[in-house]
């Protein structure tokens, strides 16, 4: 049931670009061990990046050399947090900054050079930027054409920059031109006209100072084969071939983002087998600006944002087709640990382990089945089989101590054999163990699969105690 569930819901990764950004954009992450990511990419960069995304201010934020790299980093940050899960894409995309990120979750690209590569492209538009001022110009209710209309009758350097959605797309050039480009474009039936918080004409002419710089640090970086293919700006096609990206990524600079096309092309590639019910967009970044449009664009497609921790929550119930825990579920409980069916109950404080006593465990049906050994941390179920966890802290699926024999394990508890005692159905509720004395209890229902700690093990706060399989 589980390899049906990854082949119908595996969904699309979408990442979004410049324009994004927002004051404090960092701040839900900055607990999270995903945030390491941050430091990681401030040293490659240069940059106190941890800055950009807690402290900057709107207007800092919207220079070109601080926006994108904050953007971008944020990205990953998420990426980062959505891959400790085990969660893969089935393909990516990115809206033109977000590509950089597609290729990344798509392997294409190394974290190092990907850093280098973003940290080089927002120097260089910024200076093509400074060198040939513009601005971009939101529209709704015209389609392309309409709007490519509006910018010849401009007779000016202005063009269409971005398509977006349907009804939705992006005007770019010199302020005077794209002004005008505006006007007509409200004769021709445009309902609004935004300015965007950028600060430049990107993807037009006006970025050619740009592409030299950009094009050396292309030449000086390593792309390699393609995990899952990444459906590009330029032609709204997905490529899996590394010789295509240098390339295409130079021309994203002054060619349109193709967005509405793109999103079109994610949703052929997830629904291939003919359910288009299954077309899940995930996009991994706060503020969620693309999941309107992918909606507009295609309705039939499911959208999730994730951005903040509570979000990596949704994102697996809504793989495992449950509705969210709700709130009131949880209340009085540390948190659970999340791999799609699986769930790992956490201690709530400090304190010494025990099992409920037999009377308690009988009603609830608590027994132990293995223990992941060097647990201290929040770690994650492998998913790989009963009787195999991984354990520290920040661990990532597939890493790990592996569990103990089973009869072992319930040997040593004193609680019979494995045969004896799993799996064993547990209620929302239920008594999982104490922690000097504090009940554990399960905040969700589903199939007692292993006790994680040794009796009279001292834990810490956040540490699995519990196995289970969500029902």
């Amino acid at each position: 049931m589980l390899q049906d569930l990854r082949r119908l819901q595996v969904p699309a990764f979408v990442f979004p670009g410049q324009g994004s950004q927002r004051p404090g954009m960092g701040r839900a992450w900055r607990d999270h061990p995903s945030w390491e990511v941050v430091q990681d990419a401030s040293r490659l960069a240069g940059r106190d990046i941890a800055y950009l995304l807690l402290e900057a201010g709107a207007g800092e934020l919207a220079e070109t050399r601080n926006a994108q790299l904050a953007t971008f980093v944020m990205g990953l940050v998420v990426l980062d947090a959505v891959e400790r899960l085990g969660i893969e894409p089935t393909a990516c995309a990115g809206h033109s900054l977000g590509e950089y990120t597609a290729l990344v979750a798509a392997g294409g690209l190394g974290f190092d050079d990907a850093v280098r590569l973003v940290s080089e492209r927002g120097e260089a538009m910024q200076e093509a930027a400074e060198e040939h001022p513009g601005i971009m110009l939101a529209l709704s209710g015209v389609d392309d054409e309409t709007a490519r209309i509006a910018c010849r009758r401009a007779d000016g350097d202005v063009w269409l920059a971005n398509s977006n959605a349907p009804g939705e797309c992006v005007i770019a050039g010199r302020p005077d031109a794209a002004h005008r480009a505006a006007r007509v474009a409200r004769e021709l039936g445009a309902t609004a006209v935004k300015q965007l918080a950028v600060s430049g004409a990107f993807h037009t002419a006006l970025m050619t100072p740009a592409q030299p710089r950009l094009r050396k640090a292309l030449d000086e970086a390593t792309f390699y084969a393609l995990d899952v293919p990444v459906v590009a700006n330029v032609d709204a096609l997905p490529h899996a071939k590394t010789e295509e990206w240098p390339s295409l990524l130079s021309a994203q600079l002054r060619s349109p983002v193709r967005w509405r096309q793109s999103v079109l092309a994610l949703a052929g590639l997830l629904g291939a087998d003919g359910r288009a019910g299954d077309q899940l967009f995930c996009e991994l970044a706060p503020g969620g600006p693309l999941s309107a449009l992918v909606r507009a664009t295609a309705p039939s497609a499911r959208t999730l944002a994730i951005a903040a921790p509570d979000d990596l929550d949704t994102l697996v119930a809504t793989l495992a087709g449950e509705a969210a825990v709700a709130p009131a579920a949880h209340a009085g409980h540390e948190g659970e640990r999340l791999y799609l069916f699986e769930r790992l109950v956490v201690s709530p404080c400090a304190g010494l382990f025990e099992l409920p006593p037999p009377a308690v465990a009988a009603e609830s049906g608590e027994g132990g089945a293995g223990y992941a050994t060097g647990a201290g941390g929040a770690g994650y179920a492998t998913g790989a089989g009963e009787g195999t966890h991984a354990t520290g802290a920040g661990g990532r699926p597939g890493q790990g101590a592996a569990g103990v024999n089973p009869t072992t394990a319930n040997q040593a508890a004193g609680t019979g054999t494995a045969a004896e005692i799993l799996p064993r159905p547990i209620a929302i509720g239920d008594i999982v163990g104490l922690v000097s004395g504090t009940e554990v209890r399960s905040p969700f229902a589903g199939e007692l699969m292993g006790v994680l700690a040794h009796p009279g093990e001292r834990v810490q706060p956040g540490q699995p105690l519990a196995w289970l399989r969500s029902r």
